[in-house]
């Protein structure tokens, strides 16, 4: 999964992420949820610091820069729980072809 940079709103939602050098404005309302991770299946034992709920994911509806013109692209950013970092796990542009789609390295 790509790394990304996400500005975060006063509301402490994601504003914006920054992919590439670009900047992707959210343009709606963002979804949140939380995902465990199969840790079992890279690690023996489970690493220090994880909870039963692992990894905090948003969905964003997210515009090229400021342009309201620019189509909507669906991302799904995933933090990073023990780093707080941020990764791409996938962005598909609204015109129904993918953009990119990045697999699930997990």
């Amino acid at each position: 999964m790509e790394h990304v940079l996400v500005r975060i709103a006063a509301d402490g939602r994601p504003g914006a992420v920054i992919r590439g050098g670009q900047e992707w404005t959210v343009g709606a309302e963002p979804l949140r949820w939380f995902e465990r991770v199969s840790w079992w299946e890279a690690e023996r034992r489970m690493p220090v610091g994880l909870s039963r709920v692992d990894v905090e994911v948003w969905r964003l509806q997210t515009r090229l820069g400021r342009n309201p013109g620019s189509a909507l692209t669906t991302m799904e950013i995933i933090r990073d729980g023990l780093g707080g970092g941020w990764r791409l796990r996938s962005a598909v542009t609204d015109n129904a072809a993918p953009e990119r789609v990045v697999a699930n390295a997990a």
